[in-house]
Parts: structure tokens; sequence; C-alpha cells
């Protein structure tokens, strides 16, 4: 059975999809999110982190998606209508959907998004990103709907749209996937980490804080080793890095810019100021300085070979 909530307001409705994957999760849990992993969105499920509540881009994308909702109902002479409820399935008792407009008259729903034109390669093609394709699937398993269109605006420059249709095998893949990580969420279990940024930071702020305990390392002799020999090949590799870019740079000499072959290289002076605060405190002994500093606390990881 399919069954729509209404929420009071926005801190209702994040309380609400905290305790569900959304469609915007969806890509999240397959690994097909460049922001977001599988462990950093563990890790906000369980309340290790807080859930993303938006920035400057979701707040454009926001005030923009009305234009988009009409550009595509323009476009393609379909009418569209907010849908302004959550959405669940007893198929999923995990899922949820907050679809962004339903098509009225079609058994089919629409996705509005706004991206930098940074992006403009990603729809090269006819193709689009697969984490939209994700999400549509989430909001087709969820409404039960038979097909989602998908409307993109790209840089203010340009404007396309897409047909996804109902796909039983997809569904039931992605499905399978969100089941999966979900039992990890109830039982508080982690999967498996991996070194996106993503990761990383959450790692970083769920462990901010160190004791004075020295743990037994057995089992990861393995990701030491592996550790200490991957740096060692980062830094054979950025010499050879620096030696490519050294030989461009004496041919080059004191041009500040160039170009061939579909590459362009710029190598011009930049000016950088610092404050030299050692400097002036033994100039002014009597000024004190303490209240200006900014500090930082950060717990640093380093390995050494004992042997």
């Amino acid at each position: 059975m399919i069954t729509k909530q209404s929420t009071m307001n926005h801190e209702e409705w994040l309380a609400l999809r905290h305790k569900y994957i959304g469609g915007s999760d969806a890509a999240a849990v397959v690994g097909m999110n460049s922001y977001v992993s599988p462990y950093s969105l563990w890790a906000e499920k369980t309340g290790r982190l807080p859930g993303f509540e938006g920035n400057l881009a979701t707040e454009v994308g926001t005030y923009l998606e009305e234009f988009v909702a009409q550009k595509f109902a323009a476009e393609t002479g379909k009418k569209v209508r907010k849908s302004n409820q959550s959405w669940f399935n007893d198929q999923y008792p995990w899922a949820i959907a907050n679809i962004d407009r339903e098509i009225v008259g079609k058994d089919a729903g629409l996705e509005i998004k706004t991206t930098s034109e940074m992006n403009m390669q990603k729809f090269k093609g006819g193709e689009y990103p697969a984490n939209y394709y994700v999400q549509c699937m989430h909001y087709l398993a969820v409404t039960g709907k038979q097909r989602w269109y998908l409307a993109v605006l790209i840089g203010n420059r340009d404007f396309k749209w897409f047909t996804i249709e109902r796909d039983e095998a997809e569904i039931e893949a992605l499905m399978t996937a969100e089941a999966d990580f979900w039992e990890l969420v109830k039982t508080d279990t982690p999967p498996a980490v991996d070194g996106t940024a993503a990761t990383t930071e959450a790692v970083k702020t769920i462990y901010a804080d160190n004791d004075d305990r020295s743990v037994d390392l057995f089992g990861h002799s393995t990701d030491l080793q592996q550790f200490v020999a991957l740096g060692q090949q980062i830094k054979e590799l950025e010499a050879m890095r620096d030696e490519f870019a050294n030989r461009i740079k004496v041919f080059m000499g004191e041009a500040g810019g160039g170009e061939c072959d579909g590459f362009r290289v710029s190598w011009k002076t930049q000016t950088r100021r610092t404050f030299d605060s050692k400097r002036f405190a033994k100039d002014n002994p009597g000024v004190d300085l303490s209240s200006y500093y900014n500090e930082s606390r950060a717990r640093v990881f380093r390995v050494t070979e004992t042997k």
C-alpha cells in the first residue's frame, strides 16, 4: 500500500526524512554520489553526523524549481502539479519519497535539477548523471508510478529534459541495496570504509578527539604496509610529475602562457602577502596578540616503520 504524509514545517520534514532513505540518499547507498559515501550516509542516519540542511546552491535550486517546472511544461505540453507530501510504500518500509512534481493525468512524476555549467560534459550525447537516474528509480519504486521525467537547467544557459521508464530489474537491485544498507543502520553496523573525501571527513568528525590509550593493531599489518608503500609511490609519482612540469617551464622561459594540442598552460607570477606575527611581536613587545589567533584542533595520523 502507498500512503502520503504531510509535515507542518521544514524542521519536521527533516526529522522525518532522517528516519528513512530518501531519493537523494539512494545514489550514496550504491556509491554513486560524489559528495556522500555509504559510510558518511550511515553515520548521518545513525546520528553520528548532522544531516545536510542545505546551502546556497540548494537555496538557488529551490528558488528556480518553479521556473524549471514551467519550462518543462511549456516544452512538453504536459501539465505539472506540486506534491507537498512525503510518499511511503509498505513494500519498502525504510524508504521515503519527496517528489518535485506529479504529471497531471499521467502515471508519472518529474524530478527537477539545477546544476553548474561545469557539469555540461555530463549531458553530452543525450546522457545525464547516474545519480539522477538512481534518484528517479527510487521514486518510481516508492510511488509505484510507471514513468519519471527529469528536467535540468544547466548553468542558466541550457535546458534539457529526459524520460526514464520504469525498470523492474533496476528497481529490485536498488531496493535490495537499500534494504541491506538499512539493516546496517538498524544494527548500528558500519559499512566498509573507503578513501572518498566524504568518508575521510566523516571519520575526522566522528573521531575528533583522542585519549591516552595505545591499542594493539593486530590484523592491520597489511593496511599499514599498503599505507607506507602508497606513500612512497605518491612521492615518486609527484617527482615524475614535477619533472614533466620542469621540462615545460624551461621551454617556456619567461613566457606567461602557452598552448598546444588541446592544452592551455598558465605560468604567471602571483603575489601573496602574509602577516609576520613573530616580527610584529618582537617590534611591539607590549601588544598582546593572543586574542587575534585562530586556534584549530585536528588529530594527525602518522605511521612510522619500527623495523
